[in-house]
């Protein structure tokens, strides 16, 4: 796909450009961390895993044993300290995002960090701050972004494929049995389905309909004050409408579709790391278009991407621009306002601490 127009803080603008494989470090052991050093194997030209930190030195040497990697450290400041790291991947829950990836952009290292990218705006605007400020690269793990199905669609719809976008529909749900320490349900780790969950729908919305004018939304909140049943509503002077849902509840069809004036698109599945969608175009047969699936756990894109950009000596992906990721974070904000979700620590001032984690299980 043609890349989009870079904004100033997405050029080059001084940091060192690497003509190397990228020597990756991975901040936190759990599951999403073993699946992202899984992928970066597949890209040995490009990625070179050679640190992990952790909490706890235990999981440190287990996780590097694994994924046969040089060095393990027992605590995030190390990791951070790594003077053979040229980027960090942040694999904590979210409620640990910010200390962590602001740890790291303060030692000076490159970040992709999972998302959502912090709990909340204030914490985004932050990391955004560091980042610009210090110069050095940062972006969302958001792999919708990069996944070549989705940029395929762009391009078709950038051309006049389906006309001009009227409404936009994507839901994605799971069940999760109840567990009320589960990270899913605990409100001290970011839990409830819209920061986990719907922060795929809602950023696939503003992907392709931008900033809405308005925001409504209506969710079932767990005893202990998070959402597991979550719907809602963007709106766009334009006339255009989002109609976007999510839940720990039950399992969705995961699906999406993109409806203009001239046709639509329709994701089947997995829209957010779909391999292919079929193009309905008005007076023309339905097109099955299918790209090459993503190898491994589909992570093998982003990791690209970020080194894409520090070979071009860039500060942010044009993929994934930061203005993007907190215009959705403003969204998830205003949603958590209108259902009636918040977390600790919220509103009473700065961000929280940056050299320790928030609370949230090991990692």
């Amino acid at each position: 796909m043609r890349p989009p127009p870079r904004s100033e803080t997405a050029q080059a603008t001084g940091a060192s450009v690497l003509r190397r494989p990228v020597r990756w470090g991975i901040l936190a052991t759990g599951s999403v961390a073993h699946s992202f050093a899984e992928d970066l194997r597949l890209i040995p030209e490009d990625a070179e895993l050679v640190a992990v930190g952790s909490r706890s030195a235990e999981a440190a040497l287990r996780f590097a044993a694994r994924h046969g990697i040089a060095r393990a450290h027992g605590s995030w400041q190390d990791l951070a300290a790594d003077p053979e790291v040229d980027v960090v991947y942040i694999a904590t829950p979210h409620s640990a995002h910010h200390a962590a990836a602001a740890l790291c952009l303060e030692a000076g290292k490159a970040v992709l960090c999972e998302k959502p990218l912090t709990l909340d705006l204030a914490r985004a605007r932050d990391l955004v701050t560091i980042a610009r400020t210090r110069n050095v690269f940062l972006m969302e793990a958001m792999w919708t972004y990069v996944n070549p199905a989705v940029l395929r669609m762009r391009e078709l719809i950038e051309d006049g494929a389906i006309g001009e976008i009227r409404s936009v529909h994507a839901d994605f749900g799971i069940a999760v049995p109840y567990d009320a320490t589960h990270r899913l349900h605990d409100p001290l780790q970011g839990g409830g389905a819209l920061l986990d969950l719907g922060v795929y729908p809602v950023s696939f919305a503003h992907l392709l309909l931008g900033v809405p004018d308005t925001v409504s939304a209506w969710a079932h909140l767990t005893p202990q004050g998070v959402d597991d049943n979550t719907a809602v509503l963007l709106g766009y002077d334009s006339g255009a409408v989002a109609v976007l849902s999510c839940s720990l509840d039950t399992r969705t069809a995961q699906r999406a579709s993109v409806n203009g004036t001239l046709g639509r698109v329709e994701f089947d599945r997995d829209f957010f790391h779909a391999d292919g969608f079929v193009l309905h175009r008005q007076g023309r047969e339905p097109e099955e278009i299918r790209l090459p699936e993503s190898p491994g756990n589909g992570y093998t894109h982003e990791a690209l991407e970020v080194t894409r950009c520090l070979r071009a000596g860039a500060v942010e992906s044009p993929w994934v621009p930061l203005a993007g990721t907190l215009a959705v974070m403003a969204s998830l904000d205003a949603v958590r306002a209108r259902i009636g979700v918040h977390y600790p620590g919220e509103g009473n001032g700065a961000p929280q601490g940056r050299a320790q984690p928030t609370a949230g299980r090991p990692g």
